[in-house]
C-alpha cells in the first residue's frame, strides 16, 4: 500500500521546466519537484539567477540545470524552450510560474507597464505552453502547471494588469485542458494566497494591510513558500491524472471566509 502510494507521487524519470526559480514560490515548487525524483530546469529572467536554487536541489542529491530568458519576449521565450528540450531530450512537466507585477493606480497605470505585465503573466506563458503542448500532444503524456492567483478570484487593489493576467491564466489553464485531457495531457493551475514572498513586500511593508490580511486568513497567518511545492507536486505527478482544469487554491482557508 505504502510503495503504489509512493509511486503514485513520485517524479523520478521525469524532467520539469520551472519558470521564475530564482527564489520564492518557484524555487520552492523547484526544489519540491527535485525532492520527488525529477530533473529541473530551472529558469530566471537572467543569467545566473538560478544558482541558488540549484545549490538547493544539487544539496539534496537533486539533479539541475539554469536557464535566462525575458519572458515577454517571443523569440526569448522559443530559445528557452528549444534550450530546455537540448538539455534532457524532453519536458514532461511545464510550471509557468514567472511573473511580475506593478503597482499603480489605475487612472495613472502607464501603458507600458500593463503591456509588460501582460507580456509577461500571460502571452509567455501561453507561449510556452503551446511549445511544450506540441510535443506533449506527440506523446500523449505530459503536466502543465500555471501559477494563478488570489486575484483570480477577485479585483486588488493598483494591479490593474496584474489581476487581469490572473484571470486570464485561470481561464486559459481552463481551455488548454479542455483541448488537451483527451490525450492524457493534465493542465491545472495552483492560485497561492498570501505567502510571504518578494511579490507580496509591498503589502508586508503596510503593518495595518498586513495584519488585515492575517486575521483573514483561517489559518492565522501567511503562508511560507515551501508550503506550495506538495501541491505543485500533486499536479506533477501521476496522483492526479483525472484532474484537469482546475484552480487549486493553496490559501490558508482565504477564500473559504
Amino acid at each position: 500500500m505504502n510503495d503504489a502510494h509512493n509511486t503514485s507521487f513520485s517524479l523520478v524519470g521525469k524532467t520539469a521546466l520551472v519558470t521564475g526559480a530564482s527564489r520564492g514560490l518557484g524555487q520552492a515548487i523547484a526544489v519540491g519537484l527535485a525532492k520527488a525524483g525529477a530533473v529541473v530546469i530551472c529558469c530566471a529572467s537572467r543569467a545566473g539567477g538560478t544558482d541558488k536554487t540549484q545549490e538547493l536541489i544539487e544539496s539534496e542529491g537533486g539533479k539541475s540545470f539554469g536557464l535566462a530568458a525575458d519572458l515577454s519576449d517571443e523569440q526569448a521565450v522559443a530559445r528557452l524552450y528549444q534550450e530546455a528540450v537540448s538539455l534532457t531530450g524532453q519536458i514532461d512537466i511545464l510550471v509557468n510560474n514567472g511573473g511580475t507585477i506593478s503597482r499603480f493606480p489605475a487612472d495613472e497605470y502607464p501603458m507600458d507597464e500593463f503591456r509588460k505585465v501582460i507580456d509577461v503573466n500571460l502571452n509567455g506563458l501561453f507561449q510556452l505552453s503551446q511549445l511544450a503542448g506540441k510535443d506533449m500532444l506527440k506523446r500523449k503524456a505530459g503536466k502543465i502547471i500555471n501559477i494563478a492567483s488570489m486575484l483570480s478570484y477577485s479585483g486588488g487593489m493598483t494591479v490593474p494588469a496584474y489581476t487581469a493576467s490572473k484571470h486570464a491564466v485561470a481561464g486559459i489553464t481552463k481551455a488548454l485542458a479542455n483541448e488537451w485531457a483527451i490525450n492524457n495531457i493534465q493542465v491545472n493551475a495552483i492560485a497561492p494566497g498570501y505567502f510571504r514572498t518578494d511579490n507580496t513586500q509591498a503589502l508586508q511593508d503596510n503593518p495595518e494591510r498586513c495584519a488585515d490580511i492575517q486575521k483573514r486568513i483561517p489559518a492565522g497567518e501567511w503562508g511560507m513558500p515551501e508550503q506550495l511545492a506538495g501541491a505543485a507536486v500533486f499536479l506533477a505527478s501521476s496522483a492526479s491524472d483525472y484532474v484537469n482544469g482546475h484552480v487549486l487554491a493553496v490559501d490558508g482557508g482565504w477564500l473559504a471566509r
